[in-house]
């Protein structure tokens, strides 16, 4: 039985900034490689991608999330509480995935990401 390969990161990115190039409003490609940066590290090209995708989709709640975890990584927490809090508005109600995403981990002590919280979950 043969092994699958395993995924090429870069080989993606490549192939996606390719496809990027020629297509740059193609929404899903600036999602994929918003987060295909943030894996291999490359935060700024992911924020960059994300703002992008924001702006060309504007009531895309989970765009709005994607922005506020990269938001967050950039330890820019204004930016990413107002990203969370549009996200949430649009929407966004994984309040599960908010509590252990690490990428939101400098907000996780905020009193407004815990609001935020509470408007998703009730508290028992």
């Amino acid at each position: 039985m043969s092994r699958s390969p395993k995924p090429d990161p870069q080989f993606e990115i490549e192939f996606y900034e390719a496809v990027h190039r020629r297509c740059p409003a193609y929404t899903e490609v600036v999602g994929l490689l918003g987060g295909l940066y943030t894996k291999v590290g490359r935060i700024a090209d992911g924020l960059k991608m994300d703002r992008k995708l924001v702006r060309l989709e504007p009531d895309n709640a989970t765009a709005h999330y994607n922005l506020a975890c990269s938001l967050a990584l950039c330890k820019k927490r204004p930016a990413a509480l107002q990203s969370l809090r549009k996200a949430v508005s649009l929407g966004y109600d994984d309040a599960d995935w908010m509590l252990q995403d690490p990428d939101l981990e400098i907000l996780k002590t905020d009193p407004e990401f815990r609001n935020l919280l509470g408007q998703l979950k009730p508290q028992s």
